[in-house]
């Protein structure tokens, strides 16, 4: 019986699997162009905002594999489009607010958040990394 009811299981959940994936959502994957890159004066911030900041706020996102998939495409295209919109280091010149908001969540850890660097090991932010990012954008105008 157990034995069954877990055969039926695991077939619905495939099934469930390839249904979503005609969902026609987060796999039209863009980058607009860039208008304005951030002006960085740190270097070594520049690198470190690269590898752990870029892929949700920039137009220079790296689709991986698993952007393509649903349910991870859904979730990849709605982080990159909720970050650009609040910073987007890519359209600097569009940029209305202040880089204080950034610094807050780096420095209490909030960003990069774990379930992407869960993904992206390179992500995950030391100490001394997080000073230097914090140092870069309050140096951004």
């Amino acid at each position: 019986m157990i034995g069954k009811i877990a055969k039926w299981s695991l077939i619905g959940l495939v099934v469930l699997f390839a249904v979503i994936q005609a969902v026609p959502y987060g796999r039209a994957h863009k980058n607009p162009a860039v208008t304005q890159e951030a002006p960085w004066q740190n270097a070594d911030a520049k690198a470190i905002a690269q590898k752990a900041c870029y892929d949700c706020h920039s137009n220079r996102a790296k689709w991986r594999w698993y952007t393509y998939v649903a349910p991870f495409s859904w979730l990849s295209e709605s982080d990159v489009n909720s970050g650009r919109k609040v910073l987007n280091f890519s359209q600097w010149d569009k940029f209305k607010g202040s880089a204080g908001e950034a610094i807050d969540q780096v420095q209490s850890g909030e960003m990069p958040p774990w379930f992407y660097w869960i993904v992206h090991w390179n992500a995950r932010l030391s100490g001394a990394e997080k000073a230097t990012l914090v140092q870069g954008l309050k140096q951004l105008p």
